[in-house]
């Protein structure tokens, strides 16, 4: 089955480096607002944001996290995890700190964003269900080649594991 990914990052600081995970063409993804149109979705408040992820999340089988230094618990990433879930997407994050952004320059490994999500009633984490992937290499061509390998495969993960859960 051909699988639609939504890209959920930090804009400013991880662009660069989301851009090389979704111009993989390993599975089709979301096309990102420039930022131009990011000022005038941001610039309608929260219920135009809202309304902008919707339209981005339809069609999609899986929520993918690219996460930076300073991803997890922000406010519209933390809104996009939940809404994929509750519509039951598969979600999954995988690290992207140690892909060089355009200068050259790769960043600290952030925190896990699903350790910020509750799940259940018994006051878990998404984070004890989800799985989040940090490729083990320091090196960026390494990095995007582990990435490049894997990540269909952890987007079907992602989906049995929200199908079963």
């Amino acid at each position: 089955m051909a699988r639609s990914a939504f890209y959920s990052f930090h804009y400013k600081p991880d662009n660069a480096r989301a851009s090389q995970v979704r111009n993989m063409g390993v599975i089709d993804g979301n096309k990102p607002a420039t930022d131009n149109d990011w000022e005038t979705i941001t610039g309608g408040g929260d219920t135009k944001i809202k309304a902008w992820i919707a339209e981005q999340l339809k069609g999609r089988s899986c929520a993918v996290v690219l996460a930076g230094a300073n991803t997890a618990n922000r406010k519209w990433i933390n809104y996009e995890i939940v809404t994929a879930w509750n519509e039951g997407k598969g979600v999954l994050t995988v690290f992207i700190h140690n892909l060089k952004d355009l200068a050259g320059n790769q960043t600290a490994k952030g925190s896990n964003p699903f350790a910020y999500i509750d799940y259940g009633d018994q006051g878990k984490k998404l984070s004890s269900v989800a799985k989040a992937y940090d490729p083990s290499y320091s090196d960026s061509k390494l990095v995007y080649g582990y990435i490049k390998d894997n990540l269909a495969d952890w987007i079907e993960t992602a989906i049995t594991i929200r199908a079963e859960g």
